[in-house]
C-alpha cells in the first residue's frame, strides 16, 4: 500500500504539466471518493437497486 504522498506523486505524473491547482484538487477529490466507495463495497456498506430507489423516492416525487 502506497503512502498518501506517494499516491499524489503518481497522480501528478499522469496529469499534464499545465494542470491548474483547481484541476489537481478535483482529481484528488475524485480519487478519494472512488477509494471510499470501494472501501464501502468491501465492507458491505451497499444498497440494492430497490433500496436505493426507495431512499431516492422522497426526493424525486413532486
Amino acid at each position: 500500500m502506497q503512502s498518501a504522498k506517494q499516491e499524489v506523486i503518481e497522480l501528478l505524473k499522469h496529469l499534464p504539466d499545465d494542470s491548474t491547482l483547481e484541476e489537481i484538487q478535483y482529481h484528488l477529490y475524485v480519487r478519494q471518493k472512488v477509494q471510499r466507495g470501494l472501501r464501502d463495497v468491501k465492507e458491505g456498506r451497499i444498497y440494492t437497486q430497490g433500496e436505493a430507489e426507495k431512499r431516492m423516492d422522497k426526493w424525486l416525487k413532486r
